[in-house]
C-alpha cells in the first residue's frame, strides 16, 4: 500500500523515467510504471533528487543591510558593523529575519542546513532562542543544525566560553570558533576543542580568511583533531589562504585533511566580495581550490554563508545559484566537474552534516523536483525547484512558468 506516487521523474544513474512510491514517510519503491491505488503527481520527466543541503549559513545576522554601513567592503568592516548591529537584536527581530531566509531556502529546494548563531556578551542568548524556535517551527520542511558560535574571540572575552557551554546544554547541536578574530588564535582553537570534547559535539571553524599564505591555522586544527581522535567530526569554512598557496603545498594539506576526515566549505559569494580589496588589477577570486581538494578525497562543500548583510550584501538562499556561482568562479566546464559541484551542495554537504542523502528504497522521502532533466543542467541553467517533499509530506510547490502567447 502506497500513500503517494511521484511519477515520471529522472534520477541520477538511471537512463529511463521512473516512478517513486512513498509509504509511511519513506521511499517504498523506485521503478518504472508503479501501479498503485494512490494519489499520483506526474512530474513530466523532470529531475528528482534528495534536496539541497546548506552546510554553512548565518541566520541570526541575515537581512540587516538597513542597519549597517558598507564603505570599505572588507572583512574587518563586516565584523565591526555586524558586532554593532547585533547588540540591538531582539529575539523577535532575529526570528522574523531568519524565517524570511528559511522560507526562501525551502522553496529553493533546501531540506537541511547548518546555521551558526553568535553567542557572546553582546548577543546574549537572544539570537539563540530565536533560532531554536525557528528550528522547531520549520521542522515540517527542513532539518536545522544549530552551531553555537564564538565570532569575536574567547581569550578577549572568557565569559563567552561559559555561554557557549550553556547553549550546548540547551539545544545547540555543535560548537564553532573564529580564530582570526581572537588575540590568541591557537588558544582559541584548543579552547573550542576542549568544549567540544566536554559536550561530545562536532566542531566547525571559520579560519584562514585572508590571502596571505603564511601562518595558516589548518596545521593546528589537524594536529588537535589527531590528538583528540576527533576524525570525521571537524569542518572548516573559508580557508581562502589555500588559494594563495602553490599546488604542491595545497596537495600536502589536502592529504592530511583527507586522513583526518576534516571537511572544507567554500563560500563563493562572501569570499569574492570581501577579499582582494587592496588590489587594483588582477583581483583574485579568493576561493579555496575546492576541485583540487575534492580530487584528493577531501569532503568539500559550497554554501551561502550570509544573506543581505555586510559580509554578503545580496543573496536568496538558493544553493542552485551558489553552485552556479562557484562553477563560474572555478572555471568548470565538463559534466564530470559539474557533477562534483552539484555534490558539493547535496551529497557532500549531507556528509559534512553527518546525515544520509539520496533516493533509495527505505530512505526518508525527502525529495525535490527541479525544472531540468539532469544535475549538470541544473547548475548550468540554475534550474528552479518545482516541488518538494519531506518525510513524504509536500512542503512547497512552484508551478512551472508558462508563456501567454497571443492568439494568431
Amino acid at each position: 500500500m502506497l500513500d503517494l506516487v511521484i511519477g515520471n521523474v529522472r534520477i541520477a544513474d538511471r537512463q529511463y523515467l521512473v516512478d517513486i512510491g512513498l509509504s509511511g514517510g519513506r521511499i517504498a519503491a523506485i521503478e518504472p510504471h508503479i501501479a498503485a491505488d494512490a494519489p499520483r503527481h506526474d512530474m513530466c520527466g523532470h529531475f528528482a533528487f534528495g534536496g539541497f543541503v546548506e552546510s554553512h549559513i548565518h541566520l541570526d545576522k541575515a537581512c540587516i543591510l538597513d542597519r549597517c554601513m558598507i564603505c570599505e567592503g572588507t572583512l574587518q568592516e563586516a565584523v565591526r558593523e555586524t558586532a554593532k548591529a547585533k547588540s540591538g537584536f531582539t529575539t523577535e527581530d532575529v526570528y522574523a529575519r531568519a524565517a524570511r531566509v528559511v522560507e526562501k531556502a525551502i522553496v529553493n529546494g533546501t531540506i537541511a542546513m547548518r546555521t551558526f548563531v553568535e553567542i557572546d556578551p553582546r548577543a546574549g542568548f537572544r539570537s539563540f532562542d530565536a533560532i531554536r524556535q525557528i528550528k522547531k517551527e520549520y521542522s515540517w520542511a527542513i532539518d536545522i543544525q544549530i552551531c553555537a558560535f564564538a565570532q569575536e574571540g574567547l581569550n578577549n572575552e572568557p565569559e563567552t566560553a561559559e555561554m557557549l557551554g550553556k547553549a550546548l546544554l540547551s539545544g545547540a547541536d555543535l560548537i564553532g570558533g573564529c580564530p582570526y578574530t581572537d588575540p590568541d588564535p591557537d588558544q582559541h582553537i584548543r579552547w573550542i576543542f576542549d568544549l567540544a570534547e566536554r559536550h561530545d559535539v562536532d566542531i566547525d571553524f571559520h579560519l584562514d580568511f585572508d590571502l596571505d599564505p603564511e601562518n595558516s591555522a589548518i596545521p593546528l586544527v589537524i594536529a588537535e583533531t589527531r590528538r583528540r581522535s576527533y576524525g570525521g567530526r571537524v569542518s572548516i569554512g573559508h580557508v581562502t589562504k589555500l588559494s594563495a598557496m602553490p599546488r604542491t603545498a595545497v596537495e600536502a594539506i589536502a592529504d592530511q585533511l583527507r586522513e583526518t576526515g576534516i571537511a572544507i566549505t567554500v563560500l563563493p559569494a562572501t569570499d569574492m566580495f570581501l577579499l582582494g580589496r587592496g588590489r587594483d588589477h588582477l583581483i583574485p577570486r579568493g576561493i579555496a581550490p575546492a576541485m583540487l581538494l575534492a580530487d584528493r578525497g577531501v569532503t568539500v562543500t559550497a554554501a551561502t554563508n550570509n544573506v543581505l548583510n555586510p559580509f554578503t550584501p545580496y543573496g536568496d538562499a538558493s544553493l542552485g545559484r551558489m553552485a552556479n556561482l562557484f562553477a563560474n568562479a572555478a572555471q568548470l566546464s565538463t559534466d564530470e566537474d559539474l557533477t562534483v559541484a552539484f555534490d558539493m551542495v547535496t551529497r557532500s554537504a549531507a556528509r559534512l552534516l553527518r546525515r544520509d542523502h539520496g533516493l533509495k528504497p527505505g530512505s526518508p522521502a525527502d525529495i525535490v523536483i527541479l525544472d531540468t532533466d539532469n544535475a549538470c543542467s541544473a547548475i548550468r541553467e540554475i534550474s528552479l525547484p518545482l516541488a518538494g517533499w519531506k518525510n513524504g509530506r509536500q512542503t512547497f510547490s512552484r508551478p512551472k512558468p508558462s508563456l501567454m502567447r497571443p492568439a494568431l
